[in-house]
C-alpha cells in the first residue's frame, strides 16, 4: 500500500469511528497529506478488488441496473481505453453531459484514471451555454447522450465526439468500449494539485464562474460530507440530484463510495413523491439527501404509510424550513439534518450524526474546517460573512476561479475565504443561516433577511413555495414582499390572501411583516435556484412604474379585515 494510500484511508477510518463523536473528531482530524494520488486508480480500484458489494443501484422506467464495485473497476478501464483510443490525454478537457445512467459514473473514474480534466454539464444546457464551456473550459472531447448531439452541431469547434445511446452520424459510439481491454495502465504519475474538475456555477446573480477543483480537493475532500451524513460501508444512499452539478459529484460519487457505500439512484421523467417513496422502502435505502423543492412536494404524501429503513436525512442546496424538519420528524421519528457548503467547497458546516440539532441551524464547523463569520472591515463577528481559515488550508476548498485571478484573489484575502453568505453564531458554536451578501436588505433601516420571513410563509397550508425580495416604498426605502407558490389544490383568491397576510401578523415581529405578496412562478436557475435577482429587477420596474399585477396583493388593501 503506497503511503498515500495509507494517509487517505487513515483519515477516512478515523472519520468513519468517530461518526458521532463530533468533538473528537473536530479536535483531531486532520486532512491527509499527499502528493501523487489518484483516487479511482489508487483508492477506488484497490476497493473494489474481490468487491461484489453494489457500488451503483439505479432504477428507472426500463428496470433496475446494479454493478458491484469489481464491475465499477473493470467498465471504468475499459472506457479509459476506449477513451485513449479516441485521443482524450492527460490535462485536456472532456465534457460531460449525460443523465443518471451507468455510463456517467463509468466514465468518471475512467477520465480520473486517464488523469483528465471532466466538465459536467447537465443536459438542461442550450447552445449559447455550450458555447461558453466551449471557450472558456477549453473543451478537447465531448460525451452526450443521444438526446443532446444536435446542441453540439451549431459549435465552430473541432473536438472528438462520442455519443452514449443510439448511434449519430460523425459521432463514436460509447458500446465500442465494451471490447477495450480490461487492463489499464496510467501513462505517468497524477499530482493531486492537476485540475480535475471544472464547474461552472449556476448564476444567480452573474455569470457562471468556473470553479476549478483538484484531484484532492473533490475526491478526498469530500471526507467531510461523507460524515456530514454519518455514510459507512454498507450504506444504501440516495442522492436526490440531477447530472452535471457538483451536488451531484457531492453525494452521488465520492462521499458514498469513499465509505464503501451504495450510490442509489432513483430516475424518473415526472417527479412523482408516491413512487419515489414506494422506491425507498422496497430497496431499504438508509440514507437520504435531497434538496427542499423534494422535501416540500414529499410531506405532501402519509409519510408514516411508508415502511422505510432510513436511518440518516439531510437536506442541502437551500436551508430547509423548521416546518419542513418538524414533519418529517413526525412521520419518522428522524430529523433531517442541515449542512452548508458550496459549489466552491465540500460540506463545511453541519449537523452530524448523534449530535443535538438547534431548529434553524446549519451546524457546526465540520471536521477539517474553521470557520469564523467576518463583518465588512473582516473582523470576527457574531453575524457576517461566512469564511474560512486559510491556514491551515482546508483541502476542500477549490484552487480558484480558472479564468478570473482577479475574483478569485478577492474572496481569499485576510487570511480567509469569503464564501458569500452572511449567517450568526451562538454561544455553543452553532451557526445559523442569514442570507446571501446580495439578498439580505434593509427595511425602515432593519435588516431582513428573506430566508427568516420565507420559512414562516411555508407553515401556511397554502404556500408550497416563496421568495422573499425588497418592494421599493416611499416611506420606509422597502418594504418585505413574497412571490409565492401554491399548493396543489389552492387557487389564488382575495380570501386566501387575506388569510397569509392574518399567519404573516400573527408569526412575525411588526418590522418584519411582509408587506406585499403575489403568487406567481418563481424564475429559477437550471439547477433549481430561486433568482431572487430577477424578482428584485421585476418588482423594482413595477413600483417605478406604479403598476400592480393579477395576483399581486398588498396588506394596507385589508386593514379593516385585519384590524
Amino acid at each position: 500500500m503506497s503511503e498515500d494510500l495509507n494517509a487517505f484511508l487513515k483519515a477516512r477510518d478515523f472519520l468513519v469511528a468517530h461518526r458521532s463523536d463530533y468533538e473528537t473528531a473536530y479536535r483531531d482530524f486532520k486532512w491527509p497529506v499527499l502528493t501523487d494520488f489518484n483516487w479511482a486508480l489508487d483508492y477506488f480500484d484497490d476497493m473494489a478488488k474481490g468487491n461484489h458489494a453494489t457500488a451503483l443501484w439505479l432504477i428507472d422506467d426500463d428496470g433496475e441496473t446494479r454493478l458491484s464495485f469489481a464491475q465499477m473497476s473493470e467498465r471504468s478501464n475499459r472506457v479509459a481505453n476506449f477513451l485513449r483510443a479516441q485521443g482524450v490525454r492527460r490535462g485536456e478537457a472532456v465534457l460531460l453531459m449525460l443523465n443518471n445512467v451507468a455510463p456517467l459514473w463509468e466514465t468518471m473514474l475512467a477520465c480520473m484514471k486517464l488523469g483528465a480534466v471532466i466538465i459536467p454539464a447537465t443536459t438542461l444546457l442550450v447552445a449559447d451555454d455550450l458555447k461558453d464551456r466551449f471557450e472558456r473550459g477549453g473543451v478537447r472531447h465531448v460525451v452526450a447522450g443521444s438526446a443532446d448531439t444536435a446542441k453540439f452541431e451549431a459549435l465552430d469547434a473541432v473536438f472528438t465526439r462520442i455519443v452514449v445511446g443510439e448511434d449519430r452520424d460523425g459521432w463514436t459510439n460509447y458500446r465500442d468500449a465494451d471490447s477495450a481491454s480490461a487492463d489499464f495502465v496510467a501513462d505517468a504519475a497524477t499530482h493531486v494539485n492537476d485540475t480535475l474538475l471544472l464547474y461552472f456555477t449556476s448564476g444567480t446573480t452573474a455569470k457562471p464562474k468556473l470553479v476549478t477543483h483538484s484531484y484532492q480537493s473533490y475526491p478526498v475532500g469530500h471526507l467531510s460530507t461523507m460524515y456530514w451524513i454519518g455514510l459507512r460501508p454498507g450504506d444504501v444512499h440516495l442522492n436526490i440530484s440531477s447530472a452535471g452539478w457538483a451536488k451531484h459529484a457531492w453525494s452521488n460519487v465520492f462521499a458514498p463510495w469513499n465509505a464503501g457505500a451504495t450510490v442509489f439512484v432513483y430516475n424518473y421523467g415526472r417527479f412523482s413523491a408516491k413512487a419515489m417513496l414506494e422506491a425507498i422502502s422496497r430497496c431499504g435505502v438508509t440514507s437520504m439527501c435531497a434538496p427542499p423543492t423534494v422535501w416540500r412536494m414529499l410531506i405532501q404524501e402519509n409519510l408514516a404509510a411508508y415502511p422505510v429503513k432510513l436511518r440518516e436525512l439531510v437536506g442541502a442546496g437551500e436551508p430547509l424550513n423548521p416546518e419542513v424538519i418538524e414533519r418529517v420528524k413526525k412521520a419518522w421519528n428522524i430529523t433531517i439534518r442541515d449542512g452548508y457548503g458550496q459549489t466552491e467547497t465540500t460540506c463545511q458546516i453541519g449537523n452530524p450524526p448523534g449530535q443535538p440539532v438547534k431548529e434553524g441551524s446549519m451546524g457546526r464547523p465540520l471536521p477539517g474546517y474553521r470557520v469564523a463569520l467576518l463583518d465588512l472591515e473582516d473582523n470576527p463577528a457574531q453575524e457576517g460573512e461566512i469564511s474560512l481559515a486559510l491556514e491551515p488550508r482546508p483541502l476542500g476548498l477549490m484552487l480558484g476561479y480558472k479564468d478570473d485571478p482577479e475574483k478569485t484573489a478577492n474572496l481569499m484575502r485576510a487570511g480567509h475565504y469569503h464564501c458569500g453568505d452572511v449567517a450568526c453564531i451562538d454561544s455553543d458554536g452553532y451557526i445559523t443561516y442569514v442570507g446571501r451578501t446580495d439578498d439580505v436588505f434593509k427595511a425602515s433601516d432593519y435588516r431582513i433577511s428573506p430566508f427568516e420571513l420565507e420559512s414562516v410563509l411555508i407553515e401556511h397550508e397554502a404556500v408550497a413555495e416563496a421568495a422573499v425580495v425588497p418592494s421599493p416604498d416611499p416611506l420606509r426605502l422597502a418594504v418585505p414582499k413574497a412571490f409565492i407558490v401554491l399548493r396543489t389544490g389552492y387557487q389564488p383568491s382575495h380570501e386566501l390572501a387575506l388569510s397569509i397576510f392574518r399567519h404573516i401578523s400573527t408569526s412575525l415581529a411588526p418590522y418584519k411583516r411582509i408587506r406585499r405578496i403575489e403568487i406567481s412562478d418563481l424564475p429559477k436557475t437550471i439547477s433549481g435556484k430561486i433568482r431572487r435577482v430577477e424578482l428584485k429587477r421585476i418588482e423594482e420596474q413595477r413600483r417605478l412604474q406604479g403598476i400592480r399585477v393579477e395576483g399581486e396583493y398588498f396588506e394596507e388593501d385589508f386593514a379593516d379585515a385585519m384590524a
